[in-house]
């Protein structure tokens, strides 16, 4: 990982460690089981919050080039949905989110901090 920005480390940390804060807080569940603990809702949008914050520091660009199959208008519009429309989100969709996406990003962000 080459950046002029020392931050851009931590940056991908952050990333990295609310993914798996995030799939840990999930863990097996299904999207039903997910749905009736409020909870567990609670704290994965949390990190899901803290996580899109992180790639919007990072920028487009640079998260495009270490995770090209995720557009960063998806990740945006996931932090605004959490900060502005908290209230229309199905919690079945946070728990897609975390199940299906986040694993792909949290490796691409683990592969760019080695190297």
């Amino acid at each position: 990982m080459s950046s002029d920005d020392p931050r851009v480390g931590d940056w991908l940390r952050d990333i990295i460690d609310n993914a798996i804060a995030a799939e840990n807080y999930v863990g097996s569940m299904n999207a039903e089981q997910f749905s009736a603990d409020r909870m567990r809702i609670d704290a994965v949008e949390r990190c899901l919050m803290r996580l899109t914050e992180a790639a919007i520091r990072l920028g487009e660009e640079r998260l495009a080039q270490i995770v090209p199959d995720i557009p960063m208008h998806q990740i945006r519009g996931l932090g605004n949905m959490l900060r502005h429309a908290y209230d229309g989100i199905d919690p079945a969709v946070v728990w897609a989110t975390v199940v299906e996406d986040l694993p792909k990003l949290r490796a691409a962000c683990e592969k760019a901090v080695k190297g």
